[in-house]
């Protein structure tokens, strides 16, 4: 009896022992008119084994590949496809690019300190006042969403300053959201998503 752990490695398991087996022989076939005829018969059966991959794009240029891949790119037949190579498949990715921007207040993020830009962009008036007011209203909020400790309008209005490279002010008689009222808020959004999520649970349980 023949047992796995004797077995050669399979390359794509997916296809299963046999798919395997079809390209080891195939490799061994002398006459090329043969093996083309090989190869695009377990092409086919390959397709067969997983149709999900009808829904990838060029799926029959992939399933191409994986007969290359699975005979370790030494298969002499002719492909519709331009041939795969091994290099490319070990080739380590590109770094990826980060953005380097240093965040000032990480608890307001960066999107907070686009928004400051544009406003500092405005000319004087009713629409930037009233922007800078609902951008003193937000820092506040997500200073008490990521802070358990209190936080007064002076210092709110003293972040605003600092991010803003003394570009915005709050006027002295600007009056931002009272805490308690945005603790409570907070306190209830987390229990409706408390709530949510024993719902969700509960439907599949039952499901």
């Amino acid at each position: 009896m023949e047992y796995n752990s004797s077995r050669d490695k399979m390359v794509i398991s997916e296809y299963g022992r046999n798919i395997h087996k079809m390209i080891d022989y195939m490799k061994s076939v002398k006459d090329r008119e043969k093996r083309n005829h090989l190869a695009r018969a377990t092409i086919n059966v390959m397709g067969q084994l997983n149709p999900h991959l009808r829904d990838v794009n060029d799926f029959k240029h992939k399933l191409w590949d994986h007969l290359f891949i699975m005979a370790d790119f030494d298969l002499d037949v002719d492909s519709p496809y331009p041939l795969p190579s091994k290099e490319t498949l070990t080739r380590k990715p590109e770094p990826l690019q980060y953005a380097t921007n240093n965040v000032t207040f990480k608890h307001y993020g960066r999107h907070i300190e686009r928004m400051i830009e544009k406003a500092c962009e405005l000319e004087d008036g009713f629409m930037k006042d009233t922007l800078v007011k609902m951008i003193a209203n937000h820092l506040k909020k997500s200073y008490l969403t990521w802070n358990r400790e209190d936080v007064t309008d002076e210092e709110i209005a003293e972040h605003l300053s600092i991010l803003s490279d003394g570009k915005l002010n709050l006027e002295d008689n600007i009056k931002l959201h009272q805490t308690s009222d945005i603790l409570a808020k907070n306190k209830k959004k987390k229990h409706q998503g408390r709530q949510s999520g024993k719902s969700y649970s509960q439907k599949s349980r039952k499901n």
